[in-house]
């Protein structure tokens, strides 16, 4: 008895019915989706949008989000950046407003660099 025989036991002729076709994208897991933090768009029209920021943040997301809809002076934005900062100090993560029409709130491990790469 060869070495096959032992690994795929006993002797006998194999046939199409002795195997299984596994389908990957059900059976397994791909490497990169298991704790992977994924990158969320959103806009900011009013205080209800925030919640759904926040969750995503929560759950370990990062979101970029456009405030365009507000001035820099309006008082209810200044309470959605303030609730979001929070939110990235709760979970350890950063919080960044880029110009006057994006913020980035970041996960909890990840930063946001202050300095251009170029």
């Amino acid at each position: 008895m060869g070495i096959m025989s032992k690994i795929l036991g006993g002797g006998g002729n194999r046939d199409t019915e002795d195997y299984v076709t596994l389908d990957l994208e059900e059976d397994f897991e791909s490497p990169g989706s298991a704790g992977s933090m994924s990158v969320h768009f959103a806009e900011i029209g009013g205080q209800q949008d925030v919640i759904a920021i926040k969750d995503a943040v929560y759950d370990g997301d990062m979101v970029i989000a456009d405030i365009t809809r507000h001035s820099t002076t309006d008082t209810e934005s200044d309470r959605i950046i303030e609730e979001l900062r929070q939110v990235a100090q709760e979970v350890d993560g950063d919080i960044v407003q880029k110009g006057d029409d994006q913020i980035v709130v970041t996960p909890t491990g990840v930063g946001i660099a202050r300095e251009k790469l170029n």
